[in-house]
């Protein structure tokens, strides 16, 4: 019998079924700008109407909440994640997305799962006005045992120049606003699961893994609400290393995020884990949002505006003088 790609563990059958399965629902994200349609080696998208246009791209993945879903056989709301992590991060600086693609890569593909995975993305770049114009399914077996996937994903978004939002703005006295995320988002879940062995458990009259397996939350429509109507200096998204590592990064030398955690709403299910896990409170904010999923900095008169215009969003401190970029009183 003589050796084909199907005998080494590649059935490029069960790709074409996954084609079949998601191609009419991403063609539902395509606009004018979109110059080709699935099945190229490359993805052409026209920019149009802009005097000094920059493109902000973001590339990132789920890490192992992924295994949540694997393990409890629920797989649409990764794609929101995959979406979410990339476009958020792309907001802080004033961006709106325009096209996103994936990667998908697995041990022994199964064209419901890749669906359903590639279908969340779908999803989410509907809810975001953004194409997703592309992608790569890459079924590997010796590197992935059968039932493992991993799943990446890489937005591109566009802003004037001058519109750029940096942190380069920022001042003594500016107000620092909270969004609140959704739950864990997509980081941290190395420690989750230890805490969390059974995904299955009651908590709060439901199995624990529908909590785990929210998707992140998308920032797209608050952000641009804001950037229309306010001056923003700064925006962080508040991903792993939580506050602690993500707001330092848009503040200027000389000056500090003073925050004061008692304001932060904590989600319940962050408050469990902290509690059966015997975590630090230190620790808890160094890995986890702590439910804020952005930070808005604006100037102390345009705040009240900001909270009229968000209405889950809330106040959590003020830029002060100093040399630390962080002081988070917990």
């Amino acid at each position: 019998m003589s050796n084909t790609y199907k005998s080494a563990g590649v059935d490029k059958e069960e790709g074409y079924k996954t084609v079949d399965k998601i191609k009419k629902a991403v063609g539902e994200t395509h606009n004018s700008n979109v110059l080709n349609h699935l099945g190229s080696f490359g993805a052409f998208y026209e920019i149009g109407g802009y005097k000094n246009p920059v493109l902000v791209s973001g590339t990132d993945g789920v890490g192992t909440k992924l295994k949540v879903a694997l393990d409890t056989k629920k797989y649409g709301s990764i794609g929101i994640d995959c979406f979410a992590m990339c476009a958020n991060d792309i907001l802080c600086h004033g961006a709106k997305p325009l096209f996103f693609l994936d990667y998908l890569a697995c041990g022994k593909l199964d064209s419901e799962i890749a669906a359903e995975i590639v279908l969340g993305m779908v999803e989410a770049c509907k809810d975001n006005n953004c194409a997703l114009i592309g992608g790569e399914t890459a079924e590997m077996p010796g590197m992935y045992q059968p039932g493992d996937y991993d799943v990446a994903g890489f937005c591109v978004g566009i802003v004037e120049k001058d519109q750029i939002i940096d942190g380069s703005k920022i001042k003594a006295g500016d107000k620092i606003i909270a969004l609140p995320s959704s739950g864990f988002h997509s980081n941290g879940f190395s420690l989750v699961r230890k805490v969390f062995p059974n995904f299955e458990e009651e908590f709060e009259g439901k199995p624990l893994y529908e909590t785990l397996l929210v998707p992140t939350r998308l920032y797209y429509k608050d952000i641009h609400k804001v950037i229309g109507e306010v001056n923003v200096a700064g925006i962080a998204h508040i991903t792993g290393g939580g506050l602690y590592e993500n707001v330092p990064r848009i503040i200027p030398e000389g000056l500090c995020a003073s925050i004061d955690a008692s304001k932060i709403q904590i989600p319940s299910v962050m408050l469990e884990l902290e509690k059966r896990g015997g975590v630090t409170r230190e620790e808890m904010f160094g890995t986890f949002n702590m439910g804020v999923g952005m930070t808005i900095v604006v100037d102390a008169e345009h705040a009240e505006k900001v909270l009229h215009l968000l209405d889950d969003a809330y106040e959590i401190g003020e830029i002060t003088e100093g040399s630390e970029k962080i002081n988070l009183s917990i």
